[in-house]
């Protein structure tokens, strides 16, 4: 299906046709529909595009801005160990 740059399709469609339709639903999102799914009639849940990410990283933007204190190395303190083991 064409459309125009910002125009947006919404469509409904019951759980069961959710369930063998997913690729194709979430083909819709990718192109800018929003797809509502409904259960008895009544709307649950909401499939839309995600927005790309405006930033962009740039590697190694925070060299030599933050070195990681030799102490970070040294072995745990016995309760905080426990602590991260799941022992009391």
């Amino acid at each position: 299906m064409k459309r125009k740059p910002g125009k947006q399709a919404t469509v409904t469609v019951n759980v069961h046709e959710a369930k063998t339709q997913l690729s194709r639903l979430l083909a819709r999102a990718e192109a800018g529909d929003e797809v509502i799914i409904s259960r008895a009639d009544k709307p649950v849940a909401r499939i839309v595009p995600i927005a790309p990410s405006t930033r962009t990283r740039t590697p190694g933007l925070w060299k030599g801005k933050f070195t990681v204190p030799d102490s970070f190395f040294d072995p745990l303190p016995d309760e905080e160990l426990s602590a991260w083991e799941g022992r009391s």
